[in-house]
């Protein structure tokens, strides 16, 4: 039975005192109301070690947004997988539409990052997903394969069982345009085609595919009636208590 999951990424947002509250709102609205689903919130570095004292023993998961591809050594300003690990962080996103066009990180890259967040001991929430041009030349499938064969296909079944993936139509963010929960279902049924081409009937059950566009508490349970989508990588609106609630609500 795969998992249902809300996760957050604050991106560069919030100060580490504003960071701190958000937390601290959030733990108490879900001790308050239990959520119906894996809760996960993935915050700047500088915020990790300070909100996972605040969300130890809570219902919320605590993730970093980025990690390193080397281990450790003389990389000035890189933060490597075993330091995100040591402040208590258990997830890690990778492969963010955002990190892929402006920091230009490759499959290559990015296949490095997943192995040693991996090694580890980190659960990633691994991004996919097409810009405008590919979506209207009708190359979504062809980019979307790709970027799942060229940095998971060499995992094995184990290790693939603690990757959570997010599919992004990174043309739906932020333009104006929205994608329907029909082109978010016919996706996720593709990804889910291409882990069961790879690894198996049974992996490609068992994996959970979050939806990462523009998912707000208005248009998240019809979102997350879609038999292939199973919760969201919340931007925005995982900044606000209440908006990133009403998603995680959109489970009961």
């Amino acid at each position: 039975m795969r998992k249902k999951i809300v996760a957050g990424n604050w991106k560069m947002n919030l100060n580490l005192q504003e960071g701190v509250a958000l937390a601290t709102e959030l733990k108490a609205a879900l001790a308050e109301d239990k959520p119906n689903c894996d809760v996960v919130i993935c915050t700047p570095f500088i915020h990790l070690a300070k909100v996972a004292d605040i969300v130890a023993g809570t219902v919320i998961g605590l993730g970093a947004e980025n990690c390193a591809d080397k281990e450790k050594g003389a990389y000035t300003g890189e933060v490597s997988a075993a330091q995100v690990k040591s402040t208590g962080a258990q997830y890690v996103i990778l492969g963010h539409s955002e990190r892929r066009a402006y920091y230009g990180e490759t499959a290559s890259i990015l296949k490095e990052k997943v192995n040693l967040a991996l090694a580890n001991g980190l659960k990633v929430i691994f991004c996919i997903g097409e810009v405008l041009e590919e979506r209207e030349a009708g190359k979504q499938n062809e980019v979307v394969g790709a970027q799942l064969a060229d940095s998971l296909f060499d995992l094995t079944e184990d290790q693939l069982s603690n990757i959570i993936l997010a599919y992004e139509p990174v043309w739906a963010i932020g333009t104006g345009k929205t994608a329907s929960a029909e082109q978010a279902e016919d996706m996720h049924a593709f990804i889910r085609g291409c882990i069961a081409g790879r690894f198996g009937d049974a992996a490609a059950e068992n994996i959970s595919i979050l939806y990462g566009g523009s998912c707000k508490p208005g248009n998240a349970k019809e979102i997350f009636a879609k038999p292939d989508v199973d919760g969201g990588l919340i931007g925005g609106a995982a900044l606000k208590c209440a908006d990133f609630k009403g998603i995680i609500d959109a489970w009961k």
